[in-house]
């Protein structure tokens, strides 16, 4: 009931934005009455890599259509949350929605395999990688919409206020991660802590947990590099991302608009493994010269990489018992990740 209650005040919400953003004047070469809006919601801040991809998808797509699309950005769950993302699009709340899949364990069994520990050296092959496997093996959790584009972060490190260098180290440390690490280091013997974003700083701070595990660029988008003091060089999970357009939206698009968005398809993947990639570097430069960060190596890295793959073993079973190619899936994901990383 409850459920049904958001989704209705969510629908009124966008009736009143759609109005607003109707009665304005519209750029491009097309007159107000011939323009098609977007409305693209992701729910992590403006600034973070993911958004700068959506801002940049709404850039091109109005520039290469001269106009007749004009795209409504809401980042920071102005619009939906992770939490109701997926659901929304598909409820027509949001036209397209941006997500991370690894947020909802168990909905892409899948995607479980390639976001454990698997090589990546950087973003930029990570989201080739995972756009790659999207389009050959399709999340059934995704079939009835249409696939704007797919990416990933940069595998997540483990940030912290006192060094970790061995299992010894991480054994008891309670770490934030999010939902697709939880298995991996209550294997390797940490104490995670499930915790938005939004609360990192304050549990730093107050000593309610001893680091973070994420991608490198929140040391200075979330002002983290305050807070920590070491980086373990370690890459461990990913976070998959994919971009979806509500099915009936995109039945309903001309076929010139739809060339567009399907051109932007890959341009958008390279784009943003390419951008934060470029970021996370200067971030750790900045870290280091600004915040005196130190980058720390493992010295048991064979028994991190025996237990990453054990698990990872673990997921490629759980598929295959649930009648999904996991053993091909896991294949193909050693193949794209040699390939990638070799050009």
């Amino acid at each position: 009931m409850k459920r049904r209650l958001l989704f209705i005040l969510m629908a009124i919400t966008m009736l009143i934005i759609t109005a607003c953003s109707g009665s304005s004047s519209s750029g491009g070469n097309s007159s107000s009455g011939d323009v098609i809006e977007l409305n693209y919601a992701f729910f992590a801040p403006a600034g973070t890599f993911p958004a700068v991809q959506m801002e940049k998808w709404a850039e091109e797509v109005e520039k290469r259509t001269d106009g007749k699309v004009k795209v409504n950005t809401f980042p920071g769950g102005s619009l939906l949350t992770a939490e109701n993302m997926y659901d929304g699009v598909a409820n027509g709340l949001a036209d397209i929605g941006l997500s991370s899949t690894t947020y909802e364990p168990g909905r892409f069994p899948l995607l479980a395999i390639s976001d454990m520990p698997s090589g990546y050296p950087n973003a930029a092959v990570a989201s080739k990688v995972v756009a790659d496997l999207v389009n050959e093996y399709p999340p059934d959790a995704l079939k009835d919409f249409k696939i704007i584009t797919a990416f990933a972060s940069e595998p997540a490190y483990i940030q912290s206020q006192k060094p970790v260098e061995s299992l010894a180290d991480v054994k008891g440390k309670q770490l934030r991660i999010s939902g697709a690490t939880t298995d991996l280091f209550t294997e390797l013997g940490a104490s995670p802590v499930g915790m938005s974003q939004g609360e990192v700083a304050e549990a730093l701070q107050t000593g309610i947990v001893d680091g973070y595990v994420s991608s490198r660029e929140v040391l200075k988008d979330m002002k983290y590099a305050e807070m920590v003091n070491y980086v373990t060089d370690y890459p461990l999970t990913l976070n998959t991302f994919v971009a979806v357009m509500n099915k009936s939206k995109w039945d309903s698009l001309p076929e010139d608009v739809k060339t567009v968005i399907d051109e932007l398809n890959k341009e958008m993947t390279d784009f943003t493994g390419d951008y934060l990639d470029t970021y996370v570097d200067e971030v750790l430069k900045w870290s280091e010269a600004e915040h005196n960060i130190e980058v720390v190596s493992l010295k048991d890295k064979d028994k991190w990489d025996e237990i990453g793959q054990k698990l990872q073993l673990d997921a490629v079973k759980k598929a295959e018992e649930s009648g999904l190619p996991g053993k091909e899936y896991h294949e193909r994901l050693k193949e794209l990740v040699e390939k990638y990383s070799q050009e």
